[in-house]
């Protein structure tokens, strides 16, 4: 009796410091009023946070894009981080209510902020390995020449804009490792595809294939239902077409996009971002070639297709304004005059 006894103190001492050490852990992140949603891909081990649609701000708690995980026997990987530590940490939260098993990797389809600022609390409490694309190693918070995403000017105002979640203990974690064209992981039953497809949304922009299960992982290349930013110096709307093609060509069963809603309607879910491009793309070719001041062009531009959308107020002018100036920049370096009316 006397052994059970102080194996059974044994346990509860043990306990209450793991328990005192996660409440310590927990005391690092700002609470979240609203609780994330994890949901979880058809007959698959594959889970995933919506997002709300709009741009990040106080009222969503910094919570606009997706991330996800895979659950194996040898580990989990994750996909993106969510952009908060807040919201890392509670991402990490509700994979430990699903699986004991320890989380191997976090791949990120790109380093913009939305999407990694969660990784401080997978670095700080697991220890996975971060794997991202080569130019994802362009993005630091000490270099303003930053094309992608100037790396100090967006803390600086997530800081302001989605206080208490980012403060100043917020920091960029770089990738581990990172890869050119592809990278290949095999474990736990499962073949995780990692696919370079930028620079289209972004410079480092990938995106990830689950096999057997046929899930995706789009990152930023697919927004479904939602009008997504291209207003970047790195933005590239003819590569982030090819993209589209490419992801197309995968044909998966469940597609899980950066932002907007997952489906089994893959193919539809690439549709909408491939036509919202190519739709802005025609608009302002026509006014380039016509010579047409921009302003006068967005106006007569028929957006009612996407003005309801989320993010259209946020997005839509600068998207437009930043393939006028792409297109434009194209008709002046082929050589050729654009033809006047």
């Amino acid at each position: 009796m006397q052994h059970h006894r102080i194996v059974a103190v044994a346990v509860a001492v043990l306990t209450a410091a793991l328990l005192a050490r996660h409440a310590a852990a927990a005391d690092e992140y700002a609470p979240l009023p609203v609780p994330l949603q994890i949901q979880q891909a058809p007959a698959a081990p594959i889970y995933y946070s919506i997002g709300h649609p709009g741009v990040p701000g106080k009222q969503n708690e910094g919570n606009t894009s997706n991330a996800g995980f895979v659950v194996t026997p040898d580990g989990v990987l994750v996909f993106d981080a969510l952009g908060t530590p807040s919201l890392g940490w509670a991402l990490l939260q509700d994979i430990r209510k699903i699986t004991d098993k320890p989380v191997r990797y976090v791949a990120l389809s790109h380093y913009h902020a939305d999407h990694i600022y969660g990784l401080q609390a997978f670095r700080d409490h697991t220890g996975a390995v971060i794997i991202a694309q080569d130019r994802a190693r362009e993005y630091k918070e000490e270099n303003e020449e930053t094309a992608d995403e100037r790396a100090n000017q967006r803390l600086d105002q997530r800081r302001a804009a989605l206080a208490p979640w980012v403060d100043d203990k917020t920091r960029v974690v770089p990738p581990d490792i990172t890869f050119n064209d592809r990278l290949t992981l095999t474990f736990g039953g499962k073949r995780f595809e990692m696919i370079y497809a930028g620079p289209a949304h972004s410079a480092s922009d990938m995106m990830m294939m689950v096999e057997p299960d046929g899930v995706l992982f789009a990152g930023d290349i697919v927004q479904n239902g939602r009008v997504p930013f291209m207003n970047g110096d790195d933005v590239d709307t003819k590569q982030w077409l090819k993209a589209l093609d490419a992801v197309a060509k995968l044909n998966p069963r469940f597609i899980i996009p950066g932002h907007g809603q997952p489906s089994t309607a893959a193919q539809q879910a690439i549709a909408f971002t491939h036509d919202y491009i190519t739709y802005v793309r025609q608009a302002m070719q026509k006014a380039v070639d016509n010579w047409t001041d921009f302003d006068v062009a967005y106006k007569q531009t028929d957006w009612s297709k996407y003005a309801k959308m989320p993010a259209f107020e946020a997005n839509n002018h600068g998207n437009a304004y930043r393939i006028f100036l792409e297109l434009e920049q194209n008709q002046f370096g082929s050589g050729a005059a654009p033809v006047k009316p």
